[in-house]
């Protein structure tokens, strides 16, 4: 009897709460959100708003006490290596970037959820988002990995489908959906592959035991490998799985536009890197030369397409910034492939470049947020002039976009960039590097010209509208005080970086894990 009793209590693990704080906090708040607008009244909906970001505020809090990265839970009984949370130096990184990334997101929020968008649903729909990105880059088995990025993805479906009665945000919604609920049929599939292959869903089990494969089940091993690697493609708007970027990013909310960008890349990447560099580093021969044709196709598709964006197109900012982001999709994948290469000493590249790319991106939204405001068609020659009725806001913007394009003072943008590219020759991968430069080079070119387009003269009258352009948005002026902190912060951040890039690029000269 004493036996049974030890057996049955060796299966009850322990769970450390502290290191699983930040997506927890982050999940009790939404669900008190959710609860709460039942009983608040209207008029009252903006403290949920305020609630929110108090929750996430408290969620990054939590991420001091972790920042030794040295802590894990959910830790097998008979291999207590093998664990499903671990708070390593990796993961704690990116729970900074995806809540951080959520709070500047709810700050840009803050106005639309008291008119246009109903707030319980929307702050509830956005903190249990942040909650599933908090909880992938922690993730360590394929179940867990898996449940944390739908968790993540299918409220975003909601999110940028969230303004009833709008076309282009149902349209956006139903694209976004189906290219998701694809990539995630497509990625359950090669992890039961890969569980049938090695008969666990541990990362560091899978790594040990992929090279001992049975011979008849080695080509099931290798497909679940690349189906796995598929389903991050899609994740990551990698080419050719990038096409529903740009409507997803025209019909969504400006702010979640800015989530999926950074938040939603975050996840993609977060994962990618986790399945191949601890679990399938033995298949580092397939994998990284794969994932350096992704790199070379994403780069130049993103950049070419952003370069033909025609200034005077309805949404033509926001389009312009939707293939950046894909062109930036591109280069986030090169360390990673050139860790197929050299180790995970390289992804660190990666991470540091997110870090800075997450703080830029945002403050672009932000500023286009902002113009929104009195431009609801968001066109790029509606940025004319801005200086010179905006002069803070064009200056951040042009910082914001400098700094995309690696130029000073965007000094974060240009030290990110040499280390990606830095990775990529230390690898041996030269003809990628010649690829990531002649990109750099493209994307100059639209980056210059926009922050070309806010120091111009403003136009005596104002341009008019596409044919069939409708603007289903109201005219307002003035600077909400929730979108110029979210502008000053981010400039304030990039502008830090920019004087000591150190604050990032460490995290390229170690290992993360």
């Amino acid at each position: 009897m004493t036996v049974a009793a030890d057996s049955v209590t060796s299966l009850v693990q322990s769970v450390d709460w502290l290191t699983i704080a930040p997506p927890t906090i982050t999940a009790v708040v939404a669900l008190l959100i959710l609860v709460a607008d039942l009983f608040v009244p209207e008029k009252h909906k903006r403290l949920l708003g305020a609630g929110a970001i108090a929750g996430l505020v408290a969620a990054l809090i939590t991420l001091l006490p972790l920042r030794s990265g040295n802590r894990a839970t959910f830790c097998l009984t008979t291999d207590p290596s093998a664990c499903s949370y671990t708070a390593d130096h990796f993961a704690l990184v990116i729970q900074l970037l995806v809540l951080g990334g959520a709070l500047l997101t709810a700050l840009l929020s803050l106005t639309d959820t008291q008119k246009k968008l109903p707030a319980g649903e929307f702050w509830f729909l956005l903190l249990s988002s942040a909650a599933g990105a908090a909880l992938l880059p922690a993730s360590r088995d394929l179940a867990t990995l898996v449940v944390a990025l739908e968790v993540a993805s299918l409220p975003a479906f909601a999110l940028v489908g969230l303004r009833r009665g709008d076309r282009l945000s149902s349209e956006a919604a139903l694209k976004f959906f189906l290219s998701s609920v694809t990539a995630t049929a497509v990625m359950l599939l090669g992890v039961s592959f890969v569980y049938a292959a090695t008969g666990t869903l541990h990362l560091t089990q899978i790594a040990a035991e992929v090279d001992n494969v049975p011979g008849q089940l080695d080509t099931l091993a290798k497909a679940g490998v690349v189906l796995t690697l598929v389903g991050f493609a899609f994740k990551t708007a990698a080419v050719p799985f990038h096409f529903w970027v740009p409507d997803t990013y025209v019909g969504a909310p400006l702010p979640i536009a800015a989530y999926l960008s950074v938040v939603g890349k975050a996840v993609g990447f977060s994962g990618l890197i986790l399945v191949t560099v601890i679990a399938f580093p033995g298949y580092a021969d397939v994998w990284g030369p794969a994932i350096a044709v992704l790199a070379a196709l994403t780069m130049t598709a993103g950049n070419v397409a952003a370069l033909r964006q025609s200034a005077t197109r309805a949404w033509s900012a926001v389009r312009l910034l939707a293939w950046s982001s894909v062109g930036q999709a591109g280069y986030l994948l090169v360390p990673i492939a050139a860790a197929a290469y050299t180790g995970d000493d390289q992804i660190g590249a990666t991470v540091a470049y997110a870090l800075m790319y997450a703080v830029v991106n945002l403050g672009a939204f932000a500023v286009a947020a902002l113009v929104a405001r009195t431009k609801p068609l968001n066109r790029i020659s509606d940025y004319r002039g801005l200086y010179a009725t905006r002069p803070l806001a064009a200056l951040a913007m042009g910082f914001f976009l400098l700094s995309l394009a690696g130029l000073p003072p965007g000094i974060i943008g240009l030290f990110a960039k040499v280390t990606v590219f830095s990775s990529a020759v230390d690898a041996g991968l030269g003809w990628l590097a010649v690829v990531m430069a002649i990109n750099v080079v493209i994307a100059l070119y639209y980056y210059l010209q926009w922050t070309a387009i806010l120091f111009r003269a403003p136009e005596p009258s104002t341009a008019p509208a596409e044919a069939g352009a409708e603007e289903a948005e109201p005219v307002r002026k003035g600077a909400p005080t929730p979108v110029t902190v979210a502008i000053v912060l981010t400039a304030v951040v990039g502008v830090v970086l920019s004087g000591y890039p150190q604050l990032v690029l460490r995290f390229a000269a170690s290992s993360l894990f």
